[in-house]
């Protein structure tokens, strides 16, 4: 499972370079975006989540805020494990039993649809416990219903974006977007990286997918 250094230094190595051009060449759309946020619902422009990093070791993940400040997270149901799709549930702990949230401000509707709340997550590129290519980063209440094959997942950094997000992001349940991480830790490379990226970019500047 390990791969060789040069890669993993590489991988480094790039991840800083690309995030560093991000934030710089992005930042008007940052400060924009920041600016929307507080207009329509003062607060806190950024929100931060516990998920599950390397190792299944917890850290920080940023996003631009895009639920209004005083409410708290609405909860679904919680079906049982035996119905889910894989063994997998499908961050049910985020969603109401019709998967509206009514505590999503309108230009959190906007952001979250074009992906744009997921900028800041440049920052934890930068800071290291993020990838700009892999798996995205799971809720860590649902890392603990994984299978021991399904925690495989967990062996490399999460990411941005990743080969289950330019393979059916939205056509897919959560079982299967867990398949594609697999396939994606199993195969990583940088010419697998280098394919990820430039899907990702085509398929957000022709609407057909996002982050």
């Amino acid at each position: 499972m390990q791969k060789k250094p040069l890669y993993r230094i590489f991988k480094r190595l790039f991840d800083i370079v690309f995030s560093s051009i991000a934030l710089i060449l992005l930042s008007p759309v940052l400060i924009g975006v920041s600016v929307a946020v507080i207009i329509e619902d003062r607060g806190s422009v950024l929100f931060k989540q516990k998920r599950a990093g390397l190792n299944d070791v917890p850290f920080l993940i940023y996003k631009f805020r895009s639920m209004k400040e005083t409410k708290g997270t609405i909860q679904g149901e919680k079906e049982s494990p035996y119905n889910w799709e894989n063994g997998v549930p499908d961050d049910f702990f985020f969603k109401t039993t019709d998967g509206i949230n009514p505590n999503v401000t309108k230009v959190g509707r906007f952001i979250r649809k074009t992906s744009l709340d997921e900028l800041p997550q440049f920052l934890n590129v930068l800071i290291g416990n993020m990838s700009v290519i892999g798996p995205r980063p799971e809720i860590v209440e649902i890392t603990r219903c994984y299978s021991s094959e399904q925690k495989k997942r967990l062996l490399v950094k999460p990411g941005i974006t990743g080969w289950a997000q330019v393979n059916g992001r939205s056509d897919s349940n959560h079982g299967e977007k867990i398949k594609n991480d697999l396939y994606y830790v199993e195969n990583r490379s940088m010419m697998l990286d280098m394919k990820i990226l430039f899907m990702t970019i085509y398929q957000t500047v022709f609407g057909k997918g996002a982050i």
